[in-house]
C-alpha cells in the first residue's frame, strides 16, 4: 500500500509568511541603500564645480522659472547639476520663496548653498544686460535705461567707429547698424563705465564666436558672414530649444537652395515693426519672406552661439516646412500638405492669432 503524505496547511502558511517577510527585507535593504546612493550623489553634486577663482557674470530675469535658471548655471560652468540646484532649492522653503531677479557674480568654486545664499539675498552686481533676441533699437533703449544718455547711446551705436577694429562688420552695407552684431551677456558697469566701453566688449564677445571654423563652415553652406548672421538671428526668433535650431537652420537652407521663399512670419513682423507698424504679415517691407524671396537684408535681431552653430552645421533632413504648435513642438514636414495637416492639427491659437 502506497505511504499517504499528508501538508500541513499550517506549515504552508508559515512558509508563506516567512517567504513574504524575507522579501519585504530584501526589498527594504534595496531602498535604503538605493536612497543612501542618491543621497551620496546628491551631495556630491552640491559641491563646488572646480577650483576656479574666475568671476561669472550671470542674469536672472524677472520671471524666471527655478528649471531656467537651473539650467543657465549648469550650461554656464558654475555649478554640477541642474537637478542637484533644483532639489536643494525646493527643499528649502526659504530658498524656493525668495530667489531674486538680478545680475550676480557667481563662481565655479562656491558651493550650490553658497550660490543659493547668493541668490536669495540680492548680492546683485551693477551690470548692463544684453538679452538674447534683442533688436537694435531694444538694446538701444535698455542701454538709456540703465543710465545712459540718449545722445551717447545713439552715438556709440554708430558702426563706423568699430569697422576697422572687427573684421565682421567689414561687410556691412551702407546705412546699415549694428542689428545682429551685439552679442548678448551681462557687462559689468561703473560709475567710470561709458557705453562704448559696453559696446565694444559685446562686439568683441561677439567676434570671437565667429571663429575660422564657423566662418569655414558658413561658406561651405554659400553663406557670407552678415548672411549667416541674418539667417541665425531668424532661427533665434523662431525657435527657442537648441535641439530645433540645426533643423529649423537646414529648413532655411533647403528653401533658399529651391528658389522658394523663406517664408518666416518674424521677418514680415520685423520689417513692419522697425517702419513704426503694427506687426504684420502682410506689411510689404524688404524682410518680409513671406513676399520676397531670399534672405532679408541684414539680421532681424542679435544671436547666440546655438544660433550661429545651427547655420553652421545644419541638421541632414529634406524638411522643407516647420510649425510650432500651441504645445511648444516643433512639427516639420516635407510637403505642404503634410505641414497644412499639422498646423490644423497642432497650432490653432498660434498660428490664428499671427493672421
Amino acid at each position: 500500500m502506497a505511504k499517504v503524505t499528508h501538508y500541513s496547511a499550517r506549515g504552508t502558511k508559515k512558509r508563506r509568511i516567512r517567504y513574504f517577510f524575507y522579501v519585504v527585507i530584501l526589498l527594504m535593504a534595496i531602498l535604503f541603500a538605493v536612497t543612501i546612493y542618491i543621497r551620496h550623489i546628491y551631495l556630491e553634486r552640491l559641491k563646488p564645480l572646480n577650483n576656479s577663482q574666475q568671476s561669472h557674470l550671470i542674469t536672472v530675469p524677472s520671471g524666471s522659472s527655478l528649471k531656467s535658471i537651473s539650467d543657465e548655471l549648469q550650461n554656464d560652468g558654475i555649478i554640477r547639476s541642474s537637478w542637484a540646484f533644483e532639489w536643494y532649492v525646493r527643499n528649502d522653503s526659504n530658498a524656493i520663496n525668495n530667489l531674486q531677479a538680478g545680475t550676480y557674480n557667481l563662481r565655479s568654486n562656491q558651493t550650490i548653498q553658497q550660490i543659493v545664499t547668493v541668490l536669495t539675498q540680492g548680492e546683485a552686481v551693477n551690470a548692463v544686460v544684453i538679452l538674447p533676441g534683442q533688436r537694435i533699437d531694444q538694446i538701444q533703449q535698455a542701454l538709456i535705461n540703465d543710465g545712459f544718455s540718449e545722445t551717447s547711446v545713439k552715438a556709440a551705436l554708430n558702426p563706423a567707429q568699430y569697422v576697422s577694429q572687427f573684421p565682421m562688420l567689414a561687410g556691412l552695407p551702407q546705412g546699415a547698424t549694428l542689428e545682429g552684431f551685439l552679442y548678448p551677456n551681462s557687462f559689468q558697469k561703473n560709475t567710470d563705465t561709458k557705453v562704448t566701453n559696453i559696446i565694444d566688449q559685446s562686439l568683441e564677445e561677439m567676434q570671437d564666436q565667429l571663429t575660422p571654423q564657423i566662418t569655414n563652415a558658413f561658406g561651405k553652406q554659400g553663406l557670407s558672414v552678415i548672411q549667416a548672421v541674418t539667417l541665425a538671428s531668424i532661427v533665434e526668433q523662431e525657435v527657442n530649444k537648441p535641439s530645433d535650431k540645426p533643423v529649423v537652420a537646414q529648413v532655411f537652407l533647403s528653401r533658399l537652395r529651391a528658389g522658394m521663399n523663406l517664408g518666416s512670419d518674424v521677418t514680415a513682423y520685423y520689417g513692419s515693426i522697425i517702419n513704426n507698424q503694427k506687426p504684420s504679415l502682410s506689411y510689404d517691407s524688404p524682410y518680409n519672406t513671406l513676399l520676397h524671396t531670399g534672405l532679408p537684408p541684414g539680421p532681424i535681431s542679435n544671436v547666440t552661439s546655438d544660433d550661429l552653430n545651427a547655420v553652421a552645421n545644419p541638421a541632414s533632413t529634406s524638411y522643407l516646412y516647420f510649425v510650432t504648435g500651441d504645445n511648444g513642438v516643433t512639427y516639420y514636414a516635407q510637403t505642404l500638405t503634410q505641414h497644412d495637416q499639422q498646423v490644423q492639427a497642432y497650432c490653432q491659437k498660434a498660428c490664428s492669432s499671427s493672421q
